[in-house]
């Protein structure tokens, strides 16, 4: 959104003298992180930068959904999805917002039963990612039981009774 609405005012990328550019990191951040003057800044910035106020639109949503996984009642947490689904999906939001309410509503179920198991999908995600370089580093394994080794190795946590099968 950020690089959207730059581009749109100022008509290029950003640089380090354009209003928004400076606060591209602060804007990611949890407000609780910020400090004062941090939070003045960027209100200055978004004054200056941001004619329309989509970028602060959008940094108002992705607080509140950070506020919603911060829930701990599932109760709570249904009611305000439900919400900022239904904020998101209004007419009068911009285009990313849209898109971010209707990916929330597509997978609606499975966000919400992160309150119910607390779990989430990221040791499967830092598993695949390990898989993934591993690959890259072997430029092309030729033999599946050597991948395999590999990835065990690698992941520091070899099954040693697996790997002595494999080695004579």
């Amino acid at each position: 959104m950020r690089r959207r609405v730059q581009n749109q005012t100022l008509g290029r990328r950003g640089h380090k003298n354009d209003p928004l550019y400076p606060i591209r990191r602060l804007l990611t951040l949890g407000n609780e992180k910020l400090s004062p003057p941090a939070c003045q800044r960027i209100q200055s910035m978004l004054a200056l930068g941001d004619p329309d106020a989509e970028v602060a639109i959008t940094y108002r949503i992705k607080e509140r959904l950070r506020q919603f996984y911060q829930q701990t009642r599932p109760d709570n947490a249904t009611i305000m999805l439900e919400e900022l689904i239904q904020t998101c999906t209004s007419p009068a939001m911009p285009d990313e917002v849209n898109q971010l309410g209707r990916t929330l509503k597509r997978w609606q179920p499975q966000i919400l039963a992160y309150h119910h198991a607390r779990l989430s999908n990221s040791i499967t995600e830092a598993m695949n990612n390990l898989i993934k370089r591993i690959k890259r580093i072997g430029f092309g394994f030729t033999n599946f039981e050597n991948y395999r080794t590999h990835a065990l190795l690698y992941a520091s946590k070899p099954n040693w009774r697996l790997l002595n099968t494999i080695f004579p």
